[in-house]
């Protein structure tokens, strides 16, 4: 299989990292995430204009990718820069959600999306519910006029500033079980929807929401009643491979650094990079970041894959191998850099930091690892 990108990609990989690097220095960033917005509204519209979240959707829904590929290069770049913008959460979850399940009328705000003039956010997880998709407790009640909304969901990504939500709530069957879960479409404005934000050690922004007999139209549903559970694992799983991405991204940056520390810092008069036992560490930790990316490609390679059993079973082995990864390069690179690893103005402690975050997002490494076993055995069966 040839795993070289298109020149289409690699002129967007080229531009999006020039821009990052020219525009999107670690100051900037620090600034952008300590804003009232937690991220930048410019920057937002840039991204619109070079075609970045367009690039995250395919043809069909009025974008101009939305291949694995096109996801991984994105967002390996995003990485790179440790973006705070909702790309994740607006184009990603909640606009795969919408183009998986949505009619006509629910695609058109698509458009607004992949212009930057929407941001959506996907309403998923609720407290207690340790990644288990189908364990839904917001439940949803037909009424007279369609439907009244009643739970919580936590860690819903830049909800804060959303204009709408896409949220799971139950309309059949009991906790834990895969059928009967529905999607709907609302708006930020709706009465009855609390949101409460606050920040995130890695410099991002959630928000927790509550539903209080939250009433919406017949129109707000997506999709077909009860039947939202494979809506959501296609929307999810497209965010397994952008965050598995985001983290090479990531440990590339990591990996630079620790390797100019090594050859720059001095100690005992000679250069820390020439003794052996850092080295072999250095070269254990190369070749980690090569299996990474392969877990990657492999991922990217198959989440287009029309059997969901290889589909999922490579997402969640990414997301084990980023998982375990992750988490190597953030503790050596930071060991290897000594005390001044830990330190705020350092760039390298942030990604650390998001290197361990990106593991608990949308399922850890012990969450994947189990998951990929069940597939295994779904799959010899």
């Amino acid at each position: 299989m040839n795993f070289e990108h298109t020149e289409e990609r690699r002129m967007l990989a080229d531009s999006l990292n020039r821009f990052i690097a020219e525009q999107y220095s670690f100051e900037a960033r620090d600034r952008i995430a300590q804003s009232a917005h937690g991220f930048s509204p410019e920057i937002w519209r840039q991204f619109a204009e070079l075609g970045v979240i367009g690039a995250l959707f395919r043809e069909t829904d009025g974008g101009f990718g939305g291949a694995g590929f096109d996801i991984a290069v994105v967002f390996e770049a995003l990485g790179r820069g440790l973006v705070v913008e909702p790309l994740l959460g607006s184009a990603v979850l909640a606009g795969e959600a919408i183009a998986a399940a949505g009619n006509d009328a629910q695609k058109a705000v698509l458009a607004d999306i992949i212009g930057g003039t929407t941001i959506a956010a996907f309403a998923h997880d609720e407290p207690d519910t340790h990644y288990e998709l189908a364990r839904v407790l917001t439940r949803a009640e037909r009424s007279a006029n369609g439907w009244v909304l009643n739970g919580a969901k936590a860690v819903v990504l830049q909800g804060e500033r959303a204009d709408l939500f896409v949220v799971s709530a139950r309309t059949a069957g009991a906790v834990g079980d895969e059928a009967g879960i529905s999607l709907f479409l609302l708006s930020a404005k709706t009465p009855g929807l609390i949101v409460r934000g606050c920040p995130t050690i890695d410099g991002g922004r959630v928000a927790e929401l509550s539903l209080n007999g939250v009433a919406l139209d017949s129109g707000a549903l997506l999709g077909v009643e009860g039947q939202g559970l494979a809506a959501l694992e296609r929307a999810i799983g497209r965010g397994v491979l952008a965050l598995c991405a985001e983290a090479l991204g990531a440990m590339e940056v990591a990996k630079a650094a620790t390797l100019d520390y090594l050859r720059t810092r001095k100690q005992f008069g000679v250069f820390i990079g020439s003794f052996q036992a850092l080295q072999h560490r250095m070269a254990d930790l190369l070749l980690e970041i090569e299996q990474a990316r392969s877990a990657v490609i492999n991922a990217a390679a198959a989440l287009d894959d029309a059997d969901r059993l290889t589909r999922e079973r490579a997402l969640s082995a990414a997301k084990v191998s980023i998982g375990r990864i992750g988490a190597l390069v953030a503790e050596e690179s930071i060991q290897m850099h000594g005390g001044i690893g830990m330190t705020w103005e350092l760039p390298l402690a942030h990604y650390a930091k998001r290197l361990i975050m990106i593991d608990h997002q949308l399922g850890d490494e012990d969450h994947h690892l189990q998951r990929f076993i069940a597939l295994g055995r779904q799959t010899a069966a």
